[in-house]
């Protein structure tokens, strides 16, 4: 007798489902109880780390991971990771476990009210109407998460895997193909633009974050011999940022905004929304005169955007086509004004984040991944290191804490010949610190710069900006390394610059071929200043 689970497992197969994120419960077991040798079950100890690590992997392989969740205390956990995977656009299934479908009516324990629980952050939810529908809904759910780059949920209850399956063809196709050309009439229109504009600029973000499409807005630049913009708080890089052409990241208030926009009279905004804004300031975007337009492959980002023109499309072939459509320009524009890195502290001064960042700077391999989530560092981070590979950069879309320990887990595991270092800051690092374990135990070589000044320094600015004092304590007498070594990760931490040199030359040049994590621990004095 062939059983739903056997026939779920075919369908997994057919889409590359083969790894398993989870955090098991009791509704998951039949699911899980002797799993086939071909499919690998991957273990973290909490749901918004299984979450974190499915998303780097996704993002990694550019292919839907595979979740396992349990009930609503399971997907009640995952529901802030999973809204990060929508924001960064992480295809992924997520079968999430019910009580035994015989007794639901009577609400027993375990019994979850699913549907609605991770609100509008799924890019689907489906609830088979019966056993037999669960293998065809996993299938439509990968197409669902390909299609709608985002997590899709399918809510099975425990009794359904061991059903018998029918010998019938699925509800969903086995390939789903999309359209990879551009129009070629929406390509002239956005090259009209261009062509008529006397100084036009290009901001990027991170839709634009892969090889085709860098190579293409390479070649658009250059031909148009404009600078290029890195959209603010973008999750990912949407163009080199050693290129020459490369201006900077764009500030993320109007006030600032308006004066770096000042010298152009279009913008062209490719993968990323027009434009990015934390906090409130009013007025508008840039001076008069100035006009937005919008390329982008999401209809969502499209649509809300603030722009004459905006055009949905595949973006490797629309800015390929429009690179060959535009006329060749021989002005260059001025070189962008960039701050030397800090020179390293005299005796006596303490070792701040920007010295930690300029080290690796200069050590870093081009094709590392970096994967962020420090809030105070961030503007020293995009200053001092640039993302030279597509993937080379890697943040929290929601700007929520918890992502980068479990994402850069997933990263490596996903790509295990990239290079892969995350920066975070302390107190980012314990919403989500017992990902390490999942690091050791399955010797995924990740470095983990952990930049401890005790405090969450952000919020102790945003307070003095407010007028106010902060009521949170300070927090300098957790160690992230005695945690991390109580979790079986490697850690060591680093009181000073030549301590910090020493680590990081024994590490970085064999970081591609680690197989075991570390976490190094750089004790840092806290930035007075924070301007996003």
């Amino acid at each position: 007798m062939r059983t739903v689970r056997a026939a779920a497992f075919d369908v997994m197969r057919r889409h590359n489902l083969t790894t398993v994120f989870a955090n098991p419960g009791s509704t998951e077991v039949p699911f899980l109880a002797d799993l086939p040798q071909d499919l690998r079950f991957v273990l973290a100890l909490h749901e918004g780390s299984v979450v974190g690590a499915a998303t780097g992997w996704a993002l990694a392989r550019d292919e839907p991971a595979f979740v396992l969740l349990h009930t609503t205390a399971g997907l009640g956990n995952a529901v802030g990771a999973l809204a990060t995977a929508r924001a960064n656009r992480a295809p992924m299934v997520v079968v999430v476990g019910q009580q035994d479908r015989r007794h639901l009516a009577q609400e027993p324990f375990l019994a979850g009210r699913l549907e609605g629980l991770g609100g509008d952050y799924p890019v689907g939810v489906e609830t088979p109407p019966r056993a037999q529908d669960v293998p065809g809904a996993i299938g439509r759910a990968a197409h669902t998460a390909r299609t709608g780059r985002g997590p899709a949920l399918v809510i099975v209850p425990m009794d359904d895997w061991s059903a018998t399956a029918e010998d019938l063809p699925l509800p969903a196709p086995a390939l789903l193909r999309h359209g990879a050309s551009a129009d070629p009439a929406a390509v002239r229109e956005v090259a009209r633009l261009l062509a008529g504009a006397a100084a036009p600029a290009l901001v990027v973000g991170a839709g634009a974050d892969a090889p085709g499409t860098w190579e293409a807005l390479t070649a658009l630049a250059e031909r148009l011999s404009c600078p290029v913009w890195q959209e603010s708080f973008g999750a990912r890089a949407g163009f080199p940022q050693d290129h020459r052409l490369f201006a900077g990241h764009l500030p993320a208030d109007r006030v600032r905004l308006r004066d770096t926009l000042a010298p152009y009279d279009l913008v062209l905004a490719v993968g990323a929304p027009v434009l990015r804004q934390s906090p409130y300031h009013g007025g508008p975007l840039a001076p008069n005169g100035t006009r937005f337009a919008l390329v982008t492959d999401d209809p969502e980002e499209a649509r809300r955007a603030t722009a004459e023109l905006a055009v949905i499309a595949p973006l490797p072939s629309f800015c390929a086509q429009l690179a060959a459509h535009v006329p060749e320009r021989t002005r260059a524009p001025a070189p962008p004004r960039r701050e030397p890195p800090p020179q390293p502290p005299r005796t006596g001064e303490p070792l701040r984040a920007a010295h930690v960042l300029a080290a690796l700077a200069e050590r870093l391999p081009a094709d590392t991944v970096l994967v962020e989530e420090t809030p105070s560092s961030r503007p020293d981070l995009h200053d001092l290191i640039p993302a030279r590979r597509p993937l080379g950069f890697l943040s929290a879309a929601m700007g929520g804490l918890g992502f980068a320990l479990p994402a850069a887990i997933g990263v490596r595991m996903g790509a295990p010949r990239r290079p892969v270092v995350a920066v975070v800051g302390d107190g980012s690092s314990l919403y989500q610190v017992q990902a390490l374990w999942t690091a050791a135990h399955y010797s995924v070589g990740v470095v983990f710069v952990i930049l401890a000044n005790g405090r969450y320094a952000v919020m102790d600015r945003l307070a003095e900006h407010h007028g106010g004092k902060a009521p949170w304590p300070a927090f300098d007498g957790i160690s992230v390394s005695g945690m991390a070594m109580a979790l079986g990760c490697p850690a060591r931490t680093v009181t000073g610059h030549d301590a910090l040199i020493g680590e990081l030359d024994a590490l970085l040049p064999a970081l591609a071929d680690r197989t075991e994590p570390l976490v190094l621990e750089v004790a840092v004095a806290a930035d007075a200043v924070f301007r996003p």
